[in-house]
């Protein structure tokens, strides 16, 4: 059994410990309510451009372009396909990363030839210590999305799309569904699929595309899919948030408990070492009394 200093010590390490997990409770509180503000004022732009795609496509159902999927795409045997896998820079939040690794892990699996591009400091660390070839790895951080650096990610991929270096881009990352909730999941970025057969659009039968429908539709989309990204980017960091808020709530529940047991432990110690500090001076007091009996009674027969 450790002795009362021992356990002192502990408690006290303990003490620190759960000052730092509270305070990182706290500031990815503040972080998680800032980036959903960020999702809210973004998700319009997003839609308004999906929206107007798809009155194009309804509105030209004929139409054949790199960015849209046709039913030629369905024929490919063996898709070659993009990932663009979204980790955090940090660990502490949970099973946040293994997650999203584990459904990377598991997309890549399913495909002979994959293109890997990745943001985030802890899945470019596992991808490079497994020996992936990881075809762009973005090294700013995750801890500040932004639309600009969505534009960057959008630009680099969809060049190689272009240049028809894969059939697919895909999209690994963690959407919040709720307070408690988060799922990882992988979203298709291209090609974008049409909208269903059947819907009418709102344009009028004699709009005019300037300078081309084809212009048209590669304006839109590098606007949709850095809409998308941004999106995707701002979702993550919120669950990455989410995450590390109930972890370090949970560190912090657990502490408290470890502290409630170690203050027992300690007071019993405590306990045990004044009863044998007590023992000792009743033993000692006994013996003392006992030497002066028979110092007395030596004395008393000498006389």
């Amino acid at each position: 059994m450790a002795n009362a200093r021992e356990i002192l010590d502990r408690m006290k390490s303990i003490q620190d410990t759960m000052k730092i997990t509270n305070a990182m409770y706290m500031i990815s509180s503040s972080k998680l309510r800032k980036a959903r503000k960020m999702e809210e004022d973004a998700e319009a732009h997003f839609y308004a451009s999906r929206q107007a795609l798809d009155d194009v496509l309804k509105h030209v159902p004929e139409i054949e372009h790199v960015y849209i999927a046709d039913e030629k795409d369905e024929n490919i045997s063996e898709p070659r396909k993009a990932f663009i896998v979204v980790t955090a820079d940090k660990g502490l939040a949970g099973a946040y990363n293994h997650n999203i690794i584990k459904m990377a892990l598991e997309d890549i699996e399913k495909t002979k030839n994959y293109h890997l591009f990745v943001v985030g400091k802890i899945g470019r660390d596992f991808f490079e210590k497994h020996n992936m070839k990881i075809e762009r790895n973005f090294k700013y951080t995750i801890q500040n999305p932004s639309i600009g650096r969505a534009r960057i990610i959008a630009e680099t991929v969809l060049e190689h799309y272009l240049n028809g270096e894969f059939d697919e881009v895909y999209i690994v990352f963690t959407e919040m569904l709720n307070v408690m909730q988060s799922e990882v999941k992988t979203a298709k970025l291209l090609p974008i699929n049409r909208p269903k057969a059947g819907e009418e659009s709102s344009l009028k039968e004699d709009t005019e595309y300037v300078p081309s429908v084809e212009a048209v539709i590669d304006s839109i989309v590098p606007n949709l899919v850095t809409g998308f990204l941004y999106g995707a980017l701002v979702e993550a960091y919120s669950s990455e948030q989410n995450s590390r808020m109930v972890a370090m709530k949970s560190s912090t529940e657990n502490a408290g408990e470890m502290l409630k047991e170690l203050g027992i432990e300690y007071n019993r110690v405590r306990q045990a070492a004044i009863t044998q500090e007590i023992t000792e001076v009743v033993a000692g007091a006994k013996a003392q009394q006992a030497k002066r009996k028979k110092q007395l009674k030596d004395g008393g027969a000498g006389n």
